[in-house]
């Protein structure tokens, strides 16, 4: 029998540990709560109402999204793709600061039009993630009220990230606002939004960062013992900072590193993915107003300051970004759908065959699974053979004492790319 409540998403694997179920708990029931490098909801079932209320589940996004159904309700468009969905434009381009663009994770366009709906008063803040003052490497989401409160978000969080105290703050406070995350929190929020007026009410916009997959915790910890910091030392910490692509940035009290990007990241392969981002499919945000990311290919990728690509889904955001150009917040050029798909077609491509190979594994060990509203694509050997691969990686990642592995083929993987 099906639980009424998020012990259902928790023991079928579907938990994206986006954290909205928390805050629309009437009795307060669920606490979010890292467990083994994730962010999960612990469930009080003594204080849980269970069908009498439900709403953990009516809001989580984990167990799936009628996701093409909603996108052609909320977008009223005429152009649509098959891996970017309805749009109203593409464009790339970059903050006209230099100190934004060149601290962003890619151009400074999130940040810098985040602080152009600010400072012209269309909304009152935005929901961002920083990184905790406090230990520098816990992700602290919060409204961003001022400039400053945006450009402390600034740059990509590989980390999970749990948006649980802050539809409420939204809800009960005065003004508009836009919340910045992944695809999986937009589609949360919009889960909401069905079933709380005022929250729907407060909302102007949802912007959605594009997302192949993210990382435990455990893929920080793995970084920090690899370059031997610890993490009490830590005074400053990025993943992506200075430039295109940027560097893992670290600072401490007894050092100091600096790693490319492009030979940090790949080089963790599947390790540390959670286990519900196998079975995403919403790449740049389906339900999101706008989608922000890289742009991987060249002439962009030449580019050593920083190029972001985003998707527009509405006419409304449509005509502030060339309200933002015309006062010189940003630079932006169109762009089309063929270029934007090839600069993500590593993990873009073949994102439903893969989700359907762990979905049908699932199914034969009897797993309640995601549900979405149309047919993915059917997966070939190969994807079968990709996804028991990630399986056995993501052993080893959660198993600290296998970390060696890791290790090895990390060494291995950097020192190629310096070849």
């Amino acid at each position: 029998m099906k639980k009424n409540n998020i012990k259902f998403t928790v023991e079928n694997s579907l938990c994206t540990g986006c954290g909205i179920c928390e805050d629309v708990c009437p009795t307060r029931s669920i606490q979010i709560t890292k467990i083994k490098g994730e962010n999960i909801p612990i469930l009080n079932e003594t204080t849980c109402l269970g069908s009498k209320c439900a709403r953990c589940l009516k809001v989580c996004p984990g167990i799936g999204i009628d996701i093409r159904t909603k996108a052609k309700e909320h977008f009223k468009t005429t152009q649509e793709d098959r891996y970017i969905g309805h749009y109203t434009a593409l464009y790339t381009g970059y903050s006209n600061d230099y100190e934004i663009r060149y601290h962003s994770a890619s151009g400074g366009v999130t940040s810098q039009f985040l602080i152009y709906l600010l400072e012209k008063k269309i909304i009152n803040g935005a929901v961002v993630t920083a990184f905790s003052e406090t230990d520098h490497v816990t992700p602290i989401s919060y409204i961003a009220r001022t400039k400053e409160d945006i450009l402390k978000a600034r740059s990509s969080k590989y980390c999970p990230v749990s948006l649980n105290k802050i539809g409420n703050e939204i809800k009960n406070s005065a003004g508009k606002y836009v919340i910045v995350g992944l695809p999986c929190h937009i589609q949360g929020f919009r889960k909401r939004a069905e079933i709380d007026k005022k929250f729907r009410e407060n909302v102007i916009g949802y912007f959605s960062i594009y997302c192949s997959s993210n990382r435990t915790y455990y893929a920080q910890d793995f970084l920090l013992k690899k370059y031997n910091i610890q993490k009490k030392d830590i005074s400053n910490f990025s993943y992506r900072d200075n430039g295109c692509l940027g560097n893992l940035s670290v600072k401490s009290i007894t050092k100091e590193i600096s790693v490319p990007f492009i030979n940090y990241y790949g080089s963790l392969r599947s390790f540390f993915k959670p286990r519900r981002c196998l079975t995403c499919i919403d790449h740049y945000g389906a339900l999101a107003d706008v989608c922000f990311g890289d742009i991987h290919l060249p002439p962009y990728s030449e580019d050593k300051v920083g190029i972001s690509s985003w998707v527009v889904r509405t006419p409304f955001f449509n005509e502030l970004f060339k309200q933002a150009v015309a006062e010189k917040y940003i630079t932006m050029h169109i762009l089309d759908a063929k270029t934007l798909n090839e600069s993500q077609k590593t993990m873009l491509y073949p994102k439903q065959r893969r989700a359907q190979a762990i979905i049908n594994m699932d199914r034969l060990i009897g797993k309640e699974t995601v549900k979405y509203d149309f047919e993915l694509e059917k997966p070939q050997l190969k994807d079968y053979i990709s996804e028991i691969l990630c399986q056995i990686q993501r052993y080893i990642g959660k198993h600290p004492s296998l970390w060696w592995v890791i290790d090895y083929l990390y060494n291995k993987s950097v020192n190629n790319k310096k070849k």
